[in-house]
C-alpha cells in the first residue's frame, strides 16, 4: 500500500518561499505521476500542479509563475518550491500519486495528510 507523507509547511511572510516535500513509500514516482492540491479555510479543494510519469509539469494559472513541482526518483519524493508567496495561498496542502496524473483530485489514489501553509500580510 502507497503512503505519502507531506512536511515542509510554516509560517512565511508576504513574498517569500517554501518548499513542501512529500515522501512516498516504494517507488511511486518512478513509476506513477504526482499533484499538489490544496484547500483554504472556507474554500474548496483546489488543484495547485501535477507532474507526470515522463515529467511533464501543469500549473494552476494561480501559480503559474511561482511555484515549481519536481521529483527526485532515488529519494521517492516529490516537491513543491513556492516562491513569491501571497496571502490566497494560506491552505492545507496535500500531496497525491496516481498512474496518470491530471488536474482531477479524483485521479488520485493515494493521498498524504496535508501541511498547513500560513502567508502573512
Amino acid at each position: 500500500q502507497v503512503q505519502l507523507v507531506e512536511s515542509g509547511g510554516g509560517l512565511v511572510q508576504t513574498g517569500g518561499s517554501l518548499r513542501l516535500s512529500c515522501v512516498a513509500s516504494g517507488r511511486t514516482f518512478s513509476r506513477d505521476g504526482g499533484g499538489w492540491f490544496r484547500q483554504a479555510p472556507g474554500k474548496e479543494h483546489e488543484f495547485v500542479a501535477y507532474i507526470n510519469s515522463g515529467g511533464h509539469a501543469y500549473y494552476a494559472d494561480s501559480v503559474k509563475g511561482r511555484f515549481a513541482i519536481s521529483r527526485d526518483n532515488a529519494k521517492n519524493t516529490m516537491y513543491l518550491q513556492m516562491n513569491s508567496l501571497k496571502p490566497e495561498d494560506t491552505a492545507v496542502y496535500y500531496c497525491a500519486a496516481a498512474p496518470r496524473a491530471t488536474y482531477y483530485s479524483s485521479n488520485y489514489g493515494y493521498w498524504g495528510q496535508g501541511t498547513q501553509v500560513t502567508v502573512s500580510s
